[in-house]
């Protein structure tokens, strides 16, 4: 089932890609993928190109990919090891979840990309790449991975931003 799944969304990608991501497996395993993102243009990101790896569980979509950043970034609910604090990776994944719904986690920033079908196909692979971007621009310090950011985050905005862009140029261009 996971492969059939995986296949699909690899297909509906290639066919109806969004402009502010892509992803693709790594060489054949179809298990095993790696993404781009591209920084919101209103937020300190903007204009870095971000790389993430995918790993698609035997048992996806009832389970979700595991999904981090390999590109460093400074961001509350990301860390230093690249994991992702967002909740349709955590509690609130589901494999009902339709572009109709994945939207409401990235309709401020990106709805007008996401590929809208009359049948609501399932591309959680897209869902879960807009809700990353969304995140970027939207932050949740009140459910950090690292908190000593989401602290300077709810303390001293100019310095956050600053040091996410000093980061962004560093490590993402």
């Amino acid at each position: 089932m996971a492969l059939k799944r995986i296949n699909k969304e690899l297909t509906d990608l290639g066919r109806d890609p969004p402009s502010s991501c892509s992803a693709g497996p790594i060489g054949d395993d179809l298990f095993h993928w790696q993404a781009t993102i591209m920084g919101p243009g209103d937020s300190p990101y903007s204009g870095g190109v971000f790389f993430l790896a995918i790993h698609f569980p035997t048992d996806y979509p009832f389970k979700p990919p595991k999904v981090n950043f390999t590109t460093r970034i400074y961001h509350p609910n990301i860390n230093s090891n690249g994991s992702i604090c967002l909740d349709i990776l955590r509690d609130q994944w589901s494999p009902a979840l339709t572009i109709s719904k994945g939207t409401t986690y990235c309709s401020r920033f990106y709805a007008e990309e996401v590929p809208v079908r009359a049948s609501l196909a399932l591309m959680m692979c897209v869902v879960v790449l807009l809700s990353i971007c969304s995140m970027l621009t939207d932050p949740n310090p009140d459910d950090p991975l690292v908190p000593e950011i989401a602290h300077v985050y709810k303390t001293d905005r100019p310095r956050y931003e600053s040091t996410a862009r000093e980061w962004t140029r560093k490590y993402a261009i």
